[in-house]
């Protein structure tokens, strides 16, 4: 993705965040085709400068044009369960980061030490469905908890809330996708490519 469009994606999140604890009118959203084009993303807040998750929501598939999946992602980042609402004075002091994915690709038949030995930290971001239960962890969630692939993996399943070793049962789905990450340096601040280094 080129860096401009990233860039225009993590500053309509923006004005999202800012449009949704304000109550204001929505901004307009970015023209061009990479934004009608139906893409994944995810819209992640976090509290600067130390840097604690605030919120995340997205849309893994593809079912949505950029911009919309920007800006329902964007919306619903602000009420993340796993918080309280985020407020108009707090949405002015959180970065906001951007992760477009690719399409996720399932693993094909592998046994849990070819899926350990293929995963490579900070390029594959993963998700696991079992028994009814789903999680989703972007690419660079491991490059900032310093996991390996194994932490990484048992991490997941702890996400989809199953035991640790659920990723390597039979009736385990295990999906790959990869991401592009732009986030901003400061609330407000000018927005920079952030892909992980490969592991």
């Amino acid at each position: 993705m080129e860096a401009e469009i990233g860039k225009a994606a993590v500053r309509y999140a923006r004005s999202e965040v800012m449009s949704e604890t304000s109550g204001s009118a929505p901004a307009e959203a970015p023209s061009g085709d990479a934004f009608g084009e139906s893409r994944g993303a995810f819209v992640t807040l976090k509290t600067f400068p130390d840097g604690m998750l605030r919120g995340c929501i997205g849309y893994p598939y593809p079912v949505f044009p950029l911009y919309k999946t920007i800006s329902e992602a964007a919306r619903s980042a602000c009420h993340d369960p796993r918080f309280r609402d985020l407020t108009f004075e707090e949405a002015k002091r959180v970065t906001v980061e951007v992760t477009v994915l690719t399409v996720p690709e399932p693993f094909g038949p592998s046994s849990p030490e070819e899926i350990v030995g293929s995963v490579r930290i900070g390029r594959d971001g993963l998700m696991l469905e079992r028994r009814g239960c789903r999680g989703l962890l972007l690419p660079q969630v491991p490059v900032e908890q310093g996991w390996d692939v194994m932490e990484y993996l048992q991490g997941l399943s702890f996400k989809a809330g199953l035991r640790p070793d659920a990723w390597a049962q039979p009736d385990a789905r295990l999906f790959r996708f990869e991401g592009e990450v732009f986030h901003e340096t400061e609330p407000f601040g000018e927005a920079v490519r952030g892909d992980p280094d490969v592991v």
